[in-house]
This record gives C-alpha cells, sequence and structure tokens, in this order.
C-alpha cells in the first residue's frame, strides 16, 4: 500500500528488513586501547589471543584483531573464542562473519585515514534474512567505533576520541552504578557530546550533517 503523504518521510525514514539477529558482537581492534589494554597489560593478550611483549598503550597491534562477544540482553558482553562462535551459529556462518567484519574493518580503516581520522577498533552486528548474512544495526558511528585523530595521535598514551567519553566521564563522576535506570544528562555534557559527533560525521564524509 502506497504511503499517501510521501513528502512527510523524505530525509528520515528508511526501509527495513525484519532479519533474525546473531547474538555475537563482532568486534575488530586494530589498536591497543580500552579494555583491550587493561587486558594486555595483566595477561599480555586481547581477548585471550597472545601478542608479543612490550606493546604500548594505542600502538597499532601487528595486524587487526576479531575479538568477538556475546550479545548481553542485560549486564556486560562477555569474551567469545572463535570456537564459541562457531558452536554458537555454526562454523560457516562464523566464519563468513569474521571475514566481513575484517574487510569491512580494513576497507573503512583505509576511507578513515584518508581523512586524517584512525579508526582503533569497532563492533558490528550481522543477522539472517532468508538465511543470508546482512548487517544490521548501527556500522562505523562513535557510538560503536572508537575514532581518533591521525594528526593528534601517540604512541604510549590514551588518545583523544571522537566518541561518547564525556558521557562516560560523566556517569563515573555521577557515581552511576551501571544498573537502569541511567541518570539524566546534564545539557551540557548533551551538547558537548552532540558536537563531537557532528565533527566526526563532517570528517569521515566531507558533508555538514546540518
Amino acid at each position: 500500500r502506497r504511503f499517501p503523504y510521501p513528502s512527510y518521510l523524505t530525509g528520515r525514514s528508511m526501509i527495513v528488513n525484519n532479519a533474525k539477529r546473531i547474538p555475537v558482537e563482532s568486534v575488530v581492534r586494530g589498536y591497543l586501547s580500552g579494555s583491550a589494554w587493561a587486558e594486555y597489560q595483566q595477561y599480555g593478550t586481547v581477548s585471550g589471543l597472545p601478542l608479543p611483549r612490550g606493546l604500548q598503550e594505542s600502538q597499532q597491534l601487528p595486524e587487526p584483531l576479531f575479538t568477538p562477544t556475546t550479545k548481553a540482553e542485560t549486564g556486560h558482553d562477555l569474551p567469545l573464542s572463535m570456537d564459541e562462535v562457531k558452536r554458537l551459529v555454526g562454523e560457516d556462518i562464523a566464519e563468513e562473519i569474521r571475514e566481513k567484519s575484517m574487510a569491512i574493518y580494513g576497507y573503512a580503516q583505509e576511507h578513515a585515514q584518508a581523512r586524517g581520522i584512525i579508526i582503533a577498533d569497532t563492533k558490528m552486528e550481522f543477522g539472517l534474512v532468508n538465511e543470508q548474512l546482512i548487517l544490521i544495526d548501527e556500522l562505523l558511528t562513535p557510538d560503536s567505533s572508537r575514532f581518533w585523530d591521525a594528526e593528534q595521535y601517540k604512541v604510549g598514551q590514551s588518545q583523544p576520541s571522537y566518541d561518547k567519553q564525556p558521557v562516560r566521564d560523566w556517569l563515573v563522576q555521577a557515581g552511576w552504578n551501571k544498573e537502569p535506570p541511567a541518570p539524566m544528562l546534564p545539557p551540557e555534557i548533551i551538547k558537548s557530546t552532540t558536537k563531537i559527533y557532528e565533527q566526526a560525521y563532517e570528517r569521515l564524509t566531507g558533508s555538514k550533517l546540518r
């Protein structure tokens, strides 16, 4: 049935498919940062995968790592080995998820670096439509990725990111226990985070968001 007022939908709507969600977060890491850096400091591994000794915070990894996690309904996502992913979704689907995740990260990293942005890591989700693997949910946004300014990048320290870190920092300072409901964010935090997201969009696309 044709919608009678298409102008109402222009620029703010999309057609979607109803997919069967795969219960795996597909995480690809190209740099040693965040929880990966914390694990490496303690164990010399990332998601259980051994890495060379002597790496520094924010250092580029010898090669990108596929480090999947659970897709938790509540609480925190937990690391999964590739064998565990295969048991969850089957060997063929697991391998296809890994291959596509690595390919997407590689393509996006090349695109971003040409625009002065480093994608330190990102996560994506997949689903099945008619038994075909498709991407679902968001992709390569500041919510799901760690974007760094290539000109400010320095190995051995935490990097300023185009992401929701101001929100995380405020929640820590507010003493939130990570149980719902989350506290209301102050207007200045919303404004500063919005500005960061707009900057990331403009750097990556070369277009103004508004």
